[in-house]
């Protein structure tokens, strides 16, 4: 079974910046749609941005579109989340997953994913 592991939470100021990382072990994450998804206490995890696996495509949640942008590095077998401009409102933890297909399903994998990361916590504090 593979395996996603996310890194690059933290504590930042509203405004800053942070770079996700989702590297995958145990398969090619190349050839699978990947998504990215959040969640606050209390709230249902909610789909963020997912990146399809046959060019690329990209889509994004209106609550982050223009300020958080996502890619992949093959060669590394991991996908980046660069989030700027960060708000207190981003502040949750932050999941990467695939469904094992290529394709997105909106600005999301398809539900449910089959993969998922243990998460990340990013907090946009002053």
């Amino acid at each position: 079974q593979g395996q996603l592991v996310e890194s690059g939470g933290g504590l930042v100021q509203p405004g800053e910046s942070l770079r996700l990382s989702c590297a995958a072990s145990g398969f090619s994450l190349d050839y699978y749609a990947v998504g990215w998804f959040r969640q606050v206490p209390g709230k249902a995890r909610e789909g963020v941005t997912c990146i399809s696996s046959p060019d690329g495509t990209t889509t994004y949640a209106d609550s982050v579109k223009g300020r958080f942008t996502l890619s992949r590095d093959n060669a590394k077998n991991t996908v980046y989340l660069q989030m700027n401009s960060l708000k207190p409102e981003d502040t949750a933890v932050y999941y990467c997953a695939t469904d094992l297909t290529r394709y997105c399903s909106g600005y999301s994998v398809p539900w449910p994913p089959e993969v998922w990361g243990q998460g990340t916590p990013v907090t946009v504090s002053s």
